[in-house]
């Protein structure tokens, strides 16, 4: 064998070995690190739609104050409920909080001529999580 093959060889050799490929342990850090980064992406998501779904609650007591305020200048009286604002016209259909859960009208209100709440996730009243039209509207000035 002349020099010039056995240089041939080597060389092909020495490539072979740089060009092996990851180990096992080099695709598990990376397996880790892709993990941890979307436990992150995952988290702020969570929070994002629940910042979303209390806006849109809110949204949807504004403009049910609005509505509730249609019925009582129409019908010169208190809607019970929702479906009173369905049953007059005002409204074209009932929609559930972002929770699943119905809007509570109370009129005339302790708060003001008109109490609207949710909820909140949670579906039961009183707690920190409710959603108010009384607070609502301080929060908006």
């Amino acid at each position: 064998m002349s020099t010039e093959q056995m240089q041939k060889k080597l060389t092909r050799g020495a490539a072979a070995r740089g060009t092996r490929g990851m180990t096992l342990i080099e695709i598990l850090v990376v397996l880790a690190i892709i993990g941890l980064i979307m436990g992150g992406v995952a988290v702020v998501a969570s929070n994002a739609l629940g910042d979303a779904k209390v806006k849109t609650a809110q949204k949807d007591i504004s403009n049910l104050e609005t509505s509730v305020e249609m019925y009582q200048i129409q019908k010169n009286k208190c809607p019970k409920s929702v479906q009173d604002l369905k049953a007059a016209g005002i409204i074209k259909k009932v929609t559930k909080d972002p929770w699943g859960g119905e809007y509570t009208i109370k009129c005339p209100g302790e708060h003001g001529s008109v109490d609207i709440f949710s909820a909140g996730e949670d579906q039961q009243e009183g707690n920190e999580d409710d959603v108010v039209s009384w607070e609502t509207e301080q929060a908006e000035e």
